[in-house]
């Protein structure tokens, strides 16, 4: 998987939201479960949680499947690798930017 800066930007945007972030953190310790059992550990109403997975599912995230008449969502950690190495690159770069100014502003008679 490799993700465009679109894509990057839309995981940014779904962990920007602590409630999402809980969600997350909810289901990797679960492993899965449904809109409503995630609703009964936030204090927030189910329809929120349900509005709150699906920008989860947008960016990614999550994923879900059916089990009877129940919706099970399970998290996909591969856009967190993958936002986590642009940003890594990101840092990288800047880095190296600053490091050039740096010997270019040590060279420079005063």
């Amino acid at each position: 998987m490799n993700l465009g800066r679109d894509d990057v930007g839309a995981v940014l945007v779904a962990l920007a939201d602590p409630t999402r972030r809980h969600l997350l953190d909810t289901l990797a310790e679960t492993g899965q479960a449904s809109a409503t059992a995630l609703a009964d550990r936030l204090p927030v109403s189910r329809q929120a949680v349900v509005k709150h997975l699906n920008v989860l599912l947008d960016a990614g995230l999550v994923s879900s499947g059916r089990a009877g008449r129940e919706v099970l969502y399970q998290v996909r950690p591969e856009p967190l690798d993958e936002s986590a190495r642009w940003m890594a690159d990101l840092a990288a770069a800047w880095d190296r930017r600053l490091h050039a100014i740096k010997r270019a502003a040590e060279r420079r008679p005063m």
